[in-house]
């Protein structure tokens, strides 16, 4: 098992590297960046965006028929988590979430009408979109299985009816991809319905406030009220939206993780630079054993979470569904970023609290990482699970090992 990049994938890294560099790092020094909600103003993205389409580094996992790099997921570990040695580079580069995954989603299992319709503009980066799931109780999240958002044939369409809530861009969104109850079968009872935000019979609740920083559109609550949906707007099929949900939650859970090790990075880089030329009591910090214990775990644990997302990305360019493998590394690097940058603001002291770094921004983001897309303790109950049902398989090292259990 080989993870050196292969050359077009490296030249790829470092063309990202040297983009944050010298575009991106210096917009989040601007005084007057940030918009209301502590991201980049949109103007300036736009600039930014149009810079990053020019230098051909544009929608990495969008297929090159349709706009994008046409990067294997490896490809993906390493451009993501170069892009995001900024706070900014994944809205930059269009590989942010929520239309990462969406673009991903829609570029699997989406007809060429609605690539036509509903991908092309998101990969373009002419619009935003949302994918509504979760709801509040006695609704799903976690639990796909919950679902009370319901659709019912009417008058040859489908009416939607239903709450959804923490529904990350819904607040700039245009396309939309809402997941509903269609039956009360175990296994198909969900599908997954495409809708424009111009369409009637749905509206934003609140836009929901939150302890971190917000992607654009913040995370919205949604009531839909007789939301009609034409049959050509139903992806993939009826019966189907648990399917499509997990093509689209499993590499989108990776995709945090390798945005988040590029967070992780440059946390601990920011203390790093400051330790070694801080002094206190005659010596500089980085010449304290304490200060090096420190910055030895968070070094550690970003390699160990390096491989991990690794080791996912390939099993998934292998056509391996890589379940388990997904969720360790999504437990281990949202653990990890928490441990970097709480390190790197305790190295920093107060500086670190301050806003003269991003370090309190990725703090406070970082509280996210162990709950979105599946809390850490559910993803722990899904490596028991292939556990006590895989056998010895569990520990394969290929996607189609098994062996039963004896």
């Amino acid at each position: 098992m080989d993870f050196s990049l292969s050359p077009e994938i490296e030249a790829v890294r470092r063309r990202v590297a040297d983009f944050v560099a010298a575009e991106i790092l210096p917009a989040e020094a601007e005084p007057d960046v940030f918009d209301a909600h502590e991201n980049i103003r949109l103007d300036r993205l736009a600039e930014l965006r149009a810079k990053a389409k020019a230098a051909g580094l544009w929608a990495p996992q969008a297929p090159v028929a349709l706009g994008g790099m046409g990067l294997p997921v490896v490809g993906w570990a390493a451009f993501y988590e170069a892009a995001n040695r900024s706070i900014f580079g994944p809205a930059v580069f269009n590989c942010a979430a929520p239309d990462d995954g969406n673009i991903n989603l829609l570029s699997k299992v989406g007809t060429p009408a609605q690539q036509d319709w509903w991908l092309k503009p998101l990969i373009k980066g002419e619009v935003r979109s949302a994918f509504a799931m979760t709801e509040p109780h006695p609704g799903g999240g976690s639990d796909p299985t919950m679902i009370k958002t319901r659709a019912e044939r009417v008058g040859g369409k489908w009416v939607i009816s239903g709450r959804k809530w923490f529904i990350t861009g819904a607040g700039e969104a245009a396309h939309f991809i809402v997941i509903a109850r269609t039956s009360d079968d175990p296994r198909r009872g969900l599908t997954a319905f495409l809708f424009h935000r111009d369409q009637p019979g749905w509206e934003i609740v609140r836009r929901i406030a939150i302890m971190g920083p917000e992607e654009h559109g913040g995370h919205c609550e949604l009531l839909f009220d007789g939301l009609e949906v034409a049959d050509e707007n139903v992806l993939m099929g009826v019966g189907d939206g648990l399917k499509a949900t997990q093509i689209r939650l499993g590499p989108a859970r990776l995709t945090h993780c390798m945005r988040w090790l590029g967070l992780a990075k440059r946390s601990i880089d920011i203390a790093m630079d400051y330790v070694s030329v801080r002094e206190g009591f005659g010596i500089r910090l980085a010449e304290r054993e304490s200060v090096q214990i420190k910055i030895g775990e968070v070094m550690h644990a970003i390699a160990i979470g390096r491989l991990l997302v690794m080791h996912a990305a390939w099993l998934l360019d292998q056509g391996g569904r890589a379940g388990k493998e997904v969720s360790s590394a999504k437990i281990h690097v949202a653990d990890t970023l928490q441990l970097a940058v709480d390190t790197a603001i305790q190295l920093c002291g107060a500086r670190g609290y301050s806003k003269d770094t991003v370090l309190e921004w990725i703090y406070r983001y970082a509280r996210q990482a162990r709950l979105v897309d599946g809390a850490s303790e559910v993803h722990k109950m899904v490596i028991a699970r292939h556990a006590m049902t895989g056998g010895t398989g569990a520990w394969g090292w290929g996607p189609e090992e098994r062996e039963p259990r004896r």
